[in-house]
């Protein structure tokens, strides 16, 4: 097995022991890039130079010598991040020093690739961006989910073993699910953020994409600038959310997600119950509402005029729509998000882990991006953001871990929340998830071409 199919700890390890060159594990890094990469299309851009320039000065931090991909929705000291779009919004990308470049430089790691991303982040699937489409390791032409989407590919595709994403509205929970690996979405405000396009955001953190919930604390710990520490999972307060959130679900996904909840359960519960939610449709609204028209800080209308057709016509029509919304709308929107707050926080006074599918089905067509339900034919952007919008509306952690396949092999992904700050719970929680399935889901490998 090939270094580059390991784990984050696994590589730093072998470079730390002196077991392993990174410069030859940069070069083969880049050679896999080359070989996987023209099926996959997870990696928008590669700069060997660059990279070799970073290996040559990068300290001995816990990340020494591995290579990463990073969103195409962050800045480098020699690249503006670019959106997935083939027009910037609020003028011309700057180069420049992001946090998340500088917490991975600091911590020894190698960029070796910018990932790509659904247009301008504005969609769960993926399967729309100025690159073209990332596609799903799983299956070629299904959608490795958005916005994070070649994070999500590049992770389980195995060009690297760890990639920084963001999420807004579920963009790093729905690549995961999808794709069969690990997402955490951080507490809001606690993962660098310096250099985003939109510094006033509220709903948006960087978060990783890796193989295990083990990299994931790794990788989360160098994007906050602080250990997360592995606790003792033993007698969590596990809580199932009745209603649309388990019982409008492909049958194969709610079967799935129902067992990984048991033999978590099963392994680290001290009791498991059932708490009620505020209404998801409602959450699912307001989330978008707020997260979609944070983008009018930079974008009002001359520059939504100015759009040419290289952007495509659903994100053209998307921006005028959001010029039109009612002030009312999204006042009443903050009022819903301070609603769940005070809701969540009480349900955490009882409960530790809230559990429900990060999304409803598995990953659609690229060609045709809906998904069947029990409550019929749906759009998969329409029904992601009532399993995946809260936390972004609320600010608490969630993540998202494989725990089945479909009949078609397609990976099926378990969302657990937690209260604020209690990111180290849901790794602790995850890495349990992973020992009760005896980590034959975070291990399985996807038929990628080589």
């Amino acid at each position: 097995m090939s270094l580059l199919d390991q784990t984050l700890r696994d590589q730093a390890a072998a470079i730390a022991s002196g077991e392993v060159d990174p410069a030859e594990l940069l070069d083969a890094a880049h050679e896999r890039i080359g070989e996987r990469n023209p099926d996959l299309n997870a990696i928008v851009e590669t700069f060997p130079e660059r990279s070799r320039d970073m290996l040559a000065s990068a300290p001995r931090g816990p990340l020494y010598g591995v290579p990463v991909a990073i969103k195409d929705e962050w800045p480098l000291p020699w690249r503006g991040e670019r959106l997935g779009a083939a027009q910037f919004l609020g003028g011309s990308p700057e180069a420049g020093e992001s946090g998340p470049y500088r917490v991975l430089r600091d911590a020894g790691a190698v960029i070796v690739g910018v990932a790509n991303m659904h247009e301008y982040g504005a969609g769960s699937t993926g399967h729309i961006s100025a690159w073209g489409a990332a596609h799903n390791p799983w299956d070629l032409e299904r959608c490795p989910g958005g916005s994070s989407s070649g994070p999500g590919s590049a992770v389980a595709g195995r060009l690297v073993a760890g990639a920084v994403g963001a999420d807004g509205i579920g963009s790093i929970r729905y690549p995961a699910a999808y794709c069969g690996i690990i997402g955490l979405k951080p507490t809001f405000g606690r993962s660098a953020m310096e250099g985003h396009h939109l510094p006033q955001t509220q709903t948006i953190v960087s978060g990783p994409l890796c193989h295990d919930a083990a990299d994931c604390r790794l990788l989360a710990s160098v994007l906050f600038g602080e250990p997360l520490a592995a606790g003792e999972a033993g007698g969590l307060r596990i809580a199932l959310v009745p209603g649309v959130l388990w019982d409008d679900c492909d049958p194969e996904v709610r079967e799935a997600c129902q067992e990984a909840v048991r033999a978590l359960v099963d392994e680290v519960a001290e009791s498991s119950s059932e708490e009620e939610l505020p209404d998801p449709y409602l959450v699912a609204i307001s989330s978008v509402l707020l997260g979609s028209t944070e983008e009018l800080g930079i974008a009002g209308p001359r520059e939504v005029a100015s759009l040419g057709e290289q952007v495509s016509l659903i994100a053209r029509g998307l921006l005028r729509y959001r010029l039109m919304l009612p002030a009312a709308a999204i006042a009443r929107a903050k009022l819903v998000r301070t609603q769940v707050r005070r809701s969540l926080a009480r349900i955490f006074q009882r409960v530790d882990v809230l559990a429900w599918p990060t999304v409803p089905a598995a990953a659609p067509r690229l060609e045709n991006p809906t998904v069947e339900l029990p409550s019929g034919s749906w759009p998969a952007d329409y029904v992601n953001p009532r399993h995946g919008g809260i936390a972004n509306l609320t600010g608490v952690p969630a993540i998202s871990v494989p725990v089945g396949h479909t009949a078609e092999g397609l990976p099926i992904g378990l969302q657990l929340l937690a209260a604020w700050g209690r990111d180290d719970v849901l790794l602790d929680a995850a890495e349990a998830l992973e020992r009760a399935t005896e980590r034959r889901f975070v291990d399985a490998a996807p038929p990628v071409p080589a």
